[in-house]
């Protein structure tokens, strides 16, 4: 199974949030956590479970991250893929990447997710290809119920599916995820809810406070 993290967003919250305290804008890729970029230690958890290969997929801001990547020496440990126009949705994102090889089993993160831990990871990677049909299954970090879930509200990253099953629903979007996964369940496709290892791994990093909160509690 290969991953594909997600680093492509506008960053415009964050962006936001900085101005509104007259300070100059900082990606929140590289916002650190005990002295180490946020998107880094997305990338390093991914890379220590039992992917194959890590993907990411770049967008707004690419030289920077890029930048990043080399600083960390890890342009030449995973697979970068560029959105060719870079104002799109996060289903557009997705479908860059997939396009290369849709006969294999992904999983899908967010760079901004340095609280997922590698035995999430594993736990999502298990789940699907140990499940009765990997072909029409999601293996979904849990909001709420774990085990079979009969909703997608307030699900997103990270998931683990097959990308011809993703690819099949977001080759004409152009979108968030959520509406897409909200749909798949409606088609029947079966949704396993992971349990979170603990509940940080729940909390997303949009605005400068959700980040201070997640470095206060790692720090700590």
């Amino acid at each position: 199974m290969d991953a594909i993290i997600t680093a492509a967003g506008r960053n415009s919250r964050m962006i936001a949030d900085f101005r509104k305290k007259n300070k100059k804008p900082i990606h929140k890729l590289k916002l650190e956590i005990n002295n180490k970029p946020i998107l880094i230690h997305t990338i390093e958890k991914t890379l220590n479970s039992e992917v194959n290969q890590v993907i990411i997929a770049l967008g707004h801001y690419k030289e920077e991250i890029y930048e990043l990547l080399k600083e960390y020496n890890l342009n030449k440990i995973v697979k970068i893929k560029v959105n060719s126009n870079v104002d799109v949705g996060l289903s557009k994102t997705i479908l860059n990447c997939l396009e290369d090889n849709l006969d294999e089993n992904y999983i899908y993160l967010a760079g901004d997710q340095p609280t997922i831990t590698t035995n999430t990871i594993n736990n999502l990677i298990n789940t699907l290809e140990n499940s009765p049909n990997p072909k029409n299954t999601i293996s979904i970090l849990a909001r709420r119920d774990i085990g079979k879930l009969d909703s997608a509200e307030g699900l997103g990253m990270p998931f683990a599916c097959y990308g011809r099953l993703l690819y099949n629903y977001i080759k004409n979007e152009n979108q968030n995820l959520n509406p897409i996964l909200r749909r798949m369940i409606r088609d029947n496709v079966e949704f396993y809810g992971i349990k979170k290892e603990n509940d940080l791994e729940l909390k997303n990093i949009n605005h400068y406070n959700d980040y201070l909160f997640v470095k206060n509690k790692i720090e700590k």
